[in-house]
């Protein structure tokens, strides 16, 4: 048989479903979480009504590799059982982030009732208020050039940076052409991720056209979500596994795990799939579900990036395994656990889950690709539980701790190493002060900053780290 034969491609068997979800932030994630639930929602799997547009982030790269299996890809969901292998077929449309005359095409068509985001805890391009930056550089560049194109959005083909700069273009052709409400679903690991979204794509609509962002409040939803199903890179070894095993050439194939887990909260005005058949959890309060995501798996994955590096460790798995990694970790969530007390959470269980998963030594999580972004993950991680302490009379230790690990990660080597993060200019110049310590804390949080007996707390393990 051909190569040509072997390639992952649609044929006029393969189900193609409508597009009506579009989404910013094609990878990974997106794939194995977002687009396999609309796959596993469909009621008629042979005839789906679901299909999504996917947006790459700033490189083409995954759009063009998509592009030519015609957005099919393999998901592959690795456990210690064995491995299983599914064509997803619900992206119907890879395309590169560049592309803002698609983008204003899909936002403005009536049939698309539902936007997704995966763009990262820095893509939202947030005060510390959760106020739009207005300050940022990237948020400068794409409201001076959106100036203009709000009025007329059609046509624009100027690429833009920012998340909310593409949501408004596009919400600007939406209203222009009377298209109806649509809805805004952040899927990253933001607490309160509905608010905030909201706050970013109106804020952003108000420095251009107050009539426009008057038009978003009345028109648009912004649900809040917790998601989970750990993702880790695809290498390699993978394109070869899928190859033995199913006999087609995959370029794109996505390794997941078994868990997977969407909490949602709001409201769908122009409709959605029918994720809870797929296992989607629909609430009236998210916010303690989104606590214990973040402050259980997300902090300590984030303990063990950069604790688990500075043990010389690579990989998730590697680090559970080591004692005293593992002692930080239980440790963390104890403390976490002391503010997460809503019954339905079942907090006791899920942390039992989460160190079954940790330990699959089918899945490599890579604690590199973990470690990126640490100024923002960690405000959202590791600072909150110490401030839950701090507020409740104890000294949120296991916390500090967390803290002071990826303090130590950016000063090792004497602070030569570059740092992975869309904030590394700030990061790099507060660890080169006199004080580095104090300056990074105060990069995460003022308040927590100012409290010197938590800054000297987090000192003290820096130093140890570091001896």
């Amino acid at each position: 048989m051909s190569t040509e034969q072997n390639t992952l491609t649609r044929t006029k068997d393969t189900p193609t479903p409508p597009i009506r979800l579009v989404h910013l932030g094609l990878g990974a994630f997106h794939r194995a979480h977002q687009v396999w639930y609309t796959q596993q929602a469909e009621q008629d799997p042979a005839n789906p009504q679901w299909g999504y547009a996917s947006f790459t982030g700033r490189s083409p790269r995954m759009a063009n590799v998509l592009g030519d299996q015609d957005g099919l890809f393999t998901l592959v969901t690795r456990s210690g059982d064995g491995d299983d292998f599914e064509v997803i077929t619900s992206l119907v449309d890879p395309a590169y982030a560049a592309n803002t005359t698609r983008l204003v095409d899909l936002l403005s068509d009536p049939q698309i009732a539902v936007i997704t985001l995966t763009v990262t805890e820095a893509g939202y391009h947030l005060r510390d208020d959760g106020s739009l930056n207005v300050d940022s550089p990237d948020v400068q560049a794409d409201a001076a050039t959106l100036q203009e194109a709000v009025g007329d959005p059609f046509g624009f083909d100027r690429p833009l940076v920012t998340a909310a700069g593409k949501l408004v273009l596009g919400l600007a052709a939406r209203r222009l052409r009377d298209a109806g409400p649509v809805a805004i679903v952040s899927c990253d690991n933001v607490a309160d991720n509905g608010r905030l979204t909201q706050a970013s794509v109106i804020g952003f609509a108000r420095e251009l056209n107050p009539d426009l962002a008057e038009w978003i409040e009345r028109e648009v939803s912004f649900p809040s979500t917790s998601i989970d199903r750990i993702t880790p890179a695809t290498d390699d070894e993978l394109l070869a596994d899928v190859e033995k095993h199913t006999g087609r050439q995959d370029a794109a194939p996505v390794v997941t795990e078994p868990f997977a887990s969407w909490v949602i909260e709001g409201e769908f005005p122009a409709g959605r799939p029918e994720w809870e058949r797929a296992g989607v959890e629909f609430v009236d309060d998210i916010e303690e579900f989104e606590r214990r995501k973040l402050w259980l798996l997300n902090g300590s994955h984030s303990l063990m990036a950069y604790y688990g590096q500075l043990r010389g460790h690579a990989t998730v798995a590697e680090a559970i395994g080591d004692e005293q990694v593992r002692a930080r970790v239980e440790a963390l969530w104890d403390e976490a656990e002391r503010h997460l007390t809503a019954p339905e959470l079942k907090v006791p269980e899920y942390r039992a889950s989460l160190i079954e998963r940790f330990e699959n030594p089918r899945i490599r999580h890579n604690l590199a690709q973990i470690a990126v972004d640490g100024g923002t993950k960690q405000r959202m991680r590791a600072v909150p539980i110490m401030k839950a302490e701090l507020a409740a009379g104890r000294t949120g230790d296991a916390a500090a701790f967390s803290i002071a690990g990826w303090i130590a990660f950016l000063l090792r080597d004497d602070a030569s190493h570059e740092i992975a993060d869309t904030r590394a200019m700030e990061l790099d110049g507060a660890r080169q002060l006199d004080d580095p310590v104090a300056a990074l804390v105060a990069t995460l949080d003022l308040e927590l900053a100012d409290d010197v007996a938590a800054v000297d707390r987090i000192r003290t393990h820096v130093a140890a780290l570091r001896s």
